[in-house]
């Protein structure tokens, strides 16, 4: 008779198991590298294009199309950058909208390769204190550094000289910011975390990056409306810097590249305070005052210098308006019936959904070129007072009127339950 005998015991993983359980050190700190390595390369290409297609290559060699290309992604980080003389400090948000993304998936795919490193839920239940996430973001961020400082000292000359401190401290809040909560949640713990807030945190949180959502949407919106409107005034300022097909693509892309700092100046005049482009000048609803400007296609959007119409004033209602709608459509999601909540929801996420955004409108400006233009920037502080009130208390009219709706809609369920024999 044939003997049965026992397989012995493995105490190999299953590989589902073992996807999860990667080395933390390795994946971390590789991950960080790739997300920065990633878009470095990308501008890099883009920049050989640019050289070429700007003089075919006559000028110069591949090298400084190189070259360009990763001084365009440390501006990204915040750099700045000398340009005969000048510096330059604004930040195009585009690219760093960009970078910010590639930092947020790299992360996230990292923090599931580690989800099954350190203890589990029962044991974080019982108080066991876990170090995952914050050893690998702390990880991720010197990958994501290593090859910022590499870049910038590479890429670095007298005539350009950027800043490798401050693209140091634009990569770290980039990996605070969006790869610390990407790894929590890609590793499962944000859920862990979120389960032991007070109820009304997650709905109010939600809400208030629908307000945000939605307020930028707004102004986007209004960005290109006026751009739409005076298209011809962008097309003459081509004209007039005598660029063939190739100088307009580039134009135009660097117009994209710029378009979240247009978005963020346009939020600053809907709300009010306005925004400078170039020392003593102004823009707001109620007064504009501009000096001579450069030579910029997207500039074109702007108003003309002078007295206002009548009802640009009445545009500083739409941010209370934005966020009262936003406010309504995330409680509808999350409804409650409850006077206080539905108030207290509403007003802290549009407070909160103000300091972020005033928060964001401070990294939209800096200097541009010499002279007067070294003032081109919202006013940041007002537009975060402002922003704090309008949205606040738009949140707070919008939680009302939606708990104000589902109480109704609760009673009329209600007498039709009572009536039903």
């Amino acid at each position: 008779m044939t003997a049965l005998v026992t397989p012995p015991a493995t105490t190999e993983r299953p590989l589902a198991d073992r996807r999860h359980h990667r080395p933390l050190v390795l994946l971390a700190t590789l991950g960080g590298a790739v997300a920065a390595a990633s878009t470095l390369v990308v501008c890099m290409a883009v920049g050989m294009i640019g050289w070429f297609l700007t003089d075919a290559g006559a000028h110069g060699a591949p090298r400084d199309g190189l070259r360009t290309g990763a001084l365009g992604w440390l501006m990204a980080h915040g750099s700045g950058v000398l340009v005969q003389g000048v510096h330059v400090t604004a930040v195009p948000l585009g690219l760093t909208l960009v970078c910010g993304w590639t930092v947020w998936r790299t992360a996230h795919r990292v923090g599931d390769a580690i989800s099954g490193h350190g203890p589990d839920v029962d044991r974080i239940a019982d108080g066991e204190r876990d170090w995952t996430v914050p050893t690998a973001a702390a990880l991720f961020a010197a990958g994501y550094i290593v090859v910022t400082v590499v870049t910038a000292s590479l890429a670095s000359t007298a005539t350009t000289a950027p800043s490798t401190g401050r693209a140091v401290l634009w990569s770290l809040g980039l990996v605070l910011f969006l790869g610390l909560p990407a790894l929590a949640v890609g590793s499962g713990r944000a859920a862990i975390w979120a389960s032991r807030l007070p109820p009304g945190v997650p709905p109010a949180l939600a809400a208030a990056w629908a307000v945000l959502r939605l307020f930028l949407l707004v102004s986007a919106l209004t960005v290109l409306t006026a751009l739409v409107l005076d298209l011809g005034t962008a097309l003459n300022v081509l004209s007039q810097l005598g660029t063939d097909a190739q100088g307009a693509v580039l134009y135009t892309l660097l117009s994209l590249l710029l378009l979240p700092n247009a978005v963020l100046f346009g939020g600053a005049y809907l709300l009010g305070p306005g925004f400078a482009v170039g020392a003593g000048t102004l823009v707001t609803p109620g007064a504009v005052v501009l000096g001579p400007l450069p030579l910029f296609p997207l500039l074109a959007a702007l108003p003309g210098t002078g007295p206002t119409p009548v009802w640009t004033a009445l545009l500083v209602a739409l941010g209370p308006l934005v966020a009262a709608v936003a406010v309504a459509r995330a409680q509808r999601l999350q409804p409650t019936l409850r006077w206080e909540e539905g108030a207290l929801r509403g007003c802290a996420a549009g407070m909160g959904a103000g300091v972020l955004l005033g928060l964001l409108t401070a990294l939209a400006g800096g200097a541009v070129g010499p002279g007067r233009m070294r003032v081109v920037a919202p006013f940041a502080q007002d537009v975060l007072l402002h922003a704090v009130t309008a949205f606040g208390i738009g949140g707070l009219a919008g939680g009302l009127a939606m708990t104000l709706w589902q109480r109704r809609a609760a009673r009329t369920v209600a007498d039709e339950g009572a009536g039903t024999p």
